[in-house]
């Protein structure tokens, strides 16, 4: 099934959704900064190119610096 992600401008706009899915019976829920920063990292990391490779040595360098 597919989701719907909706961003309130306000407290009371957030309150005035919430109740009216509650009366429609639809299951929410409201996510955390960290949750909202974890789903957008996992979709960054889905997009990502992963046919290239990189060296550890080249790595370590970078980390080093």
């Amino acid at each position: 099934m597919a989701s719907l992600f909706v961003a309130p401008k306000d407290a009371s706009e957030l309150k005035l959704i919430q109740s009216m899915l509650r009366k429609m019976r639809v299951s929410s829920k409201v996510l955390t900064e960290t949750e909202k920063e974890d789903l957008a990292l996992g979709y960054l990391m889905s997009q990502a190119d992963r046919s290239k490779k990189v060296s550890r040595e080249t790595i370590m360098k970078k980390l080093a610096k």
